[in-house]
C-alpha cells in the first residue's frame, strides 16, 4: 500500500491541475484560447511540432548550448575554485574580483554577447558560462574548505606534495558540493540558455517560444516550456542518480 501510494503521489498534483485547466478552457471558457491555451491546444501543437521534427531541432539546440556552456564553465570553475578553497592568499586575492562580478546577472552580458559573437549559438555558450561559472565556483570553495584539516595534515605527515594534497585529498572531499554546485549551475544554465535564445539565437526552445508568441500560438508557447521544464527534471535525475552511485 506504502509502494503504491508513493507511485501515485507525485503524479496525483498534476493530474487535479489539468483536470481544472480542462474545465476552465473548454466546458467553461473563462479566458480566451490566445491567453490560456486548452490542453487539447497543447497536444495538437505537440503533436505538429514533433511531426514537423522542429521540437527535437529545438531541443538539441538548446541542449547543446546548456551542455556546452555547462562543460566550459565547470572545467575553469571547479580547478580554480579548488585552488582557491586551498589557500587563503588567492582567496584573498580573488574576492574582490569574484564580489564585484558574481551578482551581475547574465542576462546583463547579452548585449555585450551579441557584439562579440553576433547572433547564433556562441552567444548562448557565453551567456550560459557567465551564468554558471560563479555558482560552481563558490559551491567548489566551500567544499574545499570543508575538507577536514586531519586527512591534510596526515597527507603532510607522509609528505604528499601541494598537487597531491589538492588532487589526492582536497579534491575528493569537494566531490559532494561540487556536485551540489552543477545542480544549481544546470538550472541556472536553462535559465539563462531560455533568456538568451530570445534574444540572441534563431534556434532554441527560447527561440520557440518566444517565435509562437509573437505568432500568437500559445499552445506551442507551453510546448517549449513544459520541454525545458521536462530537461530540468531528467538532469536533476541524473544528478541524483550520480550521487547515490558515489556516495550511497
Amino acid at each position: 500500500m506504502i509502494t503504491l501510494n508513493k507511485k501515485i503521489l507525485p503524479i496525483l498534483l498534476p493530474l487535479i491541475i489539468i483536470i481544472f485547466w480542462y474545465i476552465f478552457t473548454v466546458p467553461i471558457v473563462l479566458v480566451p484560447n490566445y491567453v490560456m491555451p486548452s490542453p487539447i491546444m497543447v497536444v495538437a501543437s505537440a503533436y505538429q511540432l514533433i511531426i514537423s521534427g522542429k521540437l527535437f531541432t529545438h531541443i538539441i539546440s538548446t541542449l547543446i548550448k546548456v551542455l556546452s556552456g555547462l562543460l566550459l564553465a565547470s572545467v575553469i570553475a571547479i580547478p580554480l575554485g579548488v585552488l582557491l578553497g586551498w589557500s587563503q592568499n588567492l582567496e584573498d586575492m580573488s574576492k574582490f574580483i569574484v564580489g564585484i562580478l558574481r551578482p551581475i546577472p547574465p542576462v546583463a552580458w547579452i548585449p555585450f554577447s551579441i557584439l562579440w559573437f553576433g547572433i547564433g549559438l556562441i552567444p548562448g555558450i557565453f551567456i550560459i558560462f557567465m551564468g554558471c561559472f560563479f555558482p560552481i565556483l563558490i559551491y567548489t570553495i566551500d567544499g574545499a574548505k570543508r575538507t577536514d584539516k586531519v586527512l591534510i595534515e596526515s597527507g603532510k605527515t607522509l609528505g604528499t606534495s601541494n598537487f597531491q594534497t589538492i588532487t589526492k585529498i582536497i579534491f575528493p572531499s569537494s566531490i559532494p558540493t561540487i556536485i551540489s554546485g552543477l545542480k544549481v549551475g544546470v538550472g541556472i544554465a536553462l535559465m539563462c540558455t531560455v533568456t538568451a535564445e530570445m534574444v540572441a539565437s534563431n534556434s532554441g526552445l527560447g527561440y520557440l517560444i518566444m517565435n509562437s508568441s509573437q505568432l500568437f500560438d500559445t499552445g506551442a508557447v507551453v510546448v517549449g516550456m513544459l520541454s525545458i521544464g521536462i530537461i530540468g527534471l531528467i538532469f536533476d535525475l541524473i544528478f541524483k542518480k550520480i550521487q547515490n552511485k558515489i556516495f550511497w
